[in-house]
């Protein structure tokens, strides 16, 4: 029987929205992407996953103009009016400014917003780097406008290295009526014992809330394939250390459509699952993202 599937970590996109994908070609932490500077509307996100047993998804922001947050919100919310999909929003605000509630008082007229991104992962390799330092994370201002999240039922995914992690578990711990949600679960970048320990150390720094989860999303992201044997590594201490009420599956495509198909991607992710107990594998693909997410 088909395993029934939330996609937890989605986009779709117009070309001309993307400052990334019109101007000169800025380099990601995906590597070349030439195939996706284009648009990538729903009905090709549909069509990619059918009959894979997804059966709903959750849209993640995708670094429109900062000016033209309420914009994205906005189509996706018409998008989703059109079509069904996404069944919720993950949109972004700027946890920078002086007070970010006149963003999220604009973010909660649209029914799918669930929760913001502001994307915060520093690397010592720069072309890795999106946060303004590795201590963004815990930025007065940062934790400040983060805190307000929880006047308004907002969640955060919170997109973090390995090296930053400890500092993201300040930010969980402090705001226990917060959801967040940890990125790629936290972007292991190569399978090195060097690489390996501290992410797992950073894990069991947030293993002890209750109020974090981890997507087990985006992890072709530094290997630049589908690699069934790193996912299954991935997820096995994921679960180990965190719980798969913690763990929910998450596609990334169509950054993941560079170099994989989506029925290769969800196979590979059930396979690293298939041994598991069938109520940890309805966790990963469906409950925890349900509960977390509230997806229509």
């Amino acid at each position: 029987m088909t395993q029934r599937i939330i996609d937890s970590h989605f986009h779709v996109w117009r070309q001309a929205d993307q400052p990334w994908l019109v101007g000169p070609m800025v380099p990601r932490i995906f590597g070349p992407h030439e195939p996706i500077r284009r648009d990538y509307p729903m009905s090709e996100y549909l069509a990619d996953r059918a009959g894979t047993g997804v059966e709903k998804a959750v849209y993640v922001q995708t670094n429109w103009a900062k000016e033209d947050f309420e914009k994205e919100a906005a189509w996706l919310q018409e998008t989703a009016d059109a079509t069904g999909w996404p069944h919720a929003i993950v949109a972004y605000a700027d946890m920078t400014v002086d007070d970010v509630r006149p963003q999220l008082d604009r973010l909660k007229a649209y029914p799918r917003v669930r929760g913001v991104r502001m994307q915060l992962h520093w690397h010592e390799t720069p072309q890795f780097r999106f946060a303004a330092s590795a201590d963004q994370v815990i930025d007065a201002t940062v934790r400040r406008n983060v805190a307000r999240l929880k006047d308004y039922g907002f969640s955060f995914d919170l997109q973090l290295f390995p090296g930053q992690m400890r500092d993201g578990a300040v930010l969980v711990g402090e705001n226990p009526g917060i959801d967040f949600i940890l990125t790629h679960t936290g972007m292991l970048v190569d399978h090195e014992a060097k690489t390996v320990n501290p992410w797992e150390a950073g894990l069991a720094a947030m293993a002890g809330f209750d109020n974090f989860s981890a997507k087990l999303s985006g992890l072709g992201t530094f290997v630049h394939r589908n690699d069934p044997d790193l996912i299954a590594f991935i997820v096995a201490r994921a679960n180990a250390i965190l719980g798969s009420q913690r763990l929910m599956f998450g596609s990334n495509f169509p950054i993941e459509k560079l170099w994989t198909n989506y029925p290769s991607l969800v196979a590979a992710h059930i396979a690293a699952a298939a041994k598991l107990p069938p109520q940890d594998r309805e966790n990963i693909f469906w409950k925890t993202a349900e509960r977390v997410y509230r997806p229509v």
